[in-house]
């Protein structure tokens, strides 16, 4: 005769299952601690580092300004004026013509001509050439010179505000001469060739440089 097993009288039991999860659990959670607060340890330290770093860069910048404000203070003022003209001629070094006409005959409409540039001021920051021109443009139409601003604006290296309109009084002449005020920031690179029938309209026009040089 078979023998039963009666399991709701006699029920199988593992004491030792709960432990070892247990201990699993508290093995497992033992490891991330430890690995977060080394974790937390390294970022303070770096942090700690970089701090310091910031700490000494601002010094030696402080520094270098408070040396410089020296030098400055004892230069007289014909001094001051030949340092600045260097300063100049540095920057001019740096600045591209033809660059310049290729960036503006790419957004130059056919029927508008340019008859004065003048370079008012250049400057470098962060390494790249930045030239304020006054910019003087020839054109029938209002509406299209409004629209070559609105194109300049877009291309990201001019910034173009109207500044004045006269009428042109010359024999012959129609419409109007504009007069823009233009901060030109080149792009890193060469500037594209533009179209060719767009170049003429540069060819005349006045180009002055600071000091007033042609």
């Amino acid at each position: 005769m078979p023998t039963r097993l009666n399991v709701a009288s006699n029920p199988f039991t593992n004491h030792a299952l709960p432990w070892v999860i247990a201990v699993t659990v508290a093995f497992v959670s033992l490891v991330v601690i430890v690995f977060v607060t080394r974790a937390a340890a390294v970022a303070r330290a770096k942090g700690d580092e970089v701090a310091r770093e910031i700490n000494t860069l601002t010094q030696e910048a402080q520094t270098i300004q408070k040396q410089a404000d020296e030098v400055k203070r004892s230069l007289t003022a014909e001094q001051l004026r030949s340092l600045k003209s260097a300063h100049d001629l540095v920057n001019r070094k740096h600045f591209s013509w033809s660059r310049l006409f290729a960036d503006l005959e790419a957004v130059l409409p056919a029927d508008v001509r340019v008859s004065r540039i003048a370079v008012r001021q250049l400057r470098v920051v962060e390494g790249r050439t930045i030239a304020d021109l006054e910019l003087s443009v020839a054109s029938k139409s209002y509406s299209t010179v409004t629209d070559m601003i609105s194109t300049m604006q877009q291309q990201g290296i001019f910034q173009a505000e109207l500044h004045n309109q006269n009428l042109q009084k010359g024999k012959g002449e129609v419409g109007s001469e504009y007069e823009l005020k233009v901060q030109y920031i080149p792009r890193a690179g060469f500037a594209i060739s533009p179209p060719q029938p767009a170049r003429a309209s540069l060819e005349p026009a006045a180009i002055t440089v600071p000091g007033g040089s042609k």
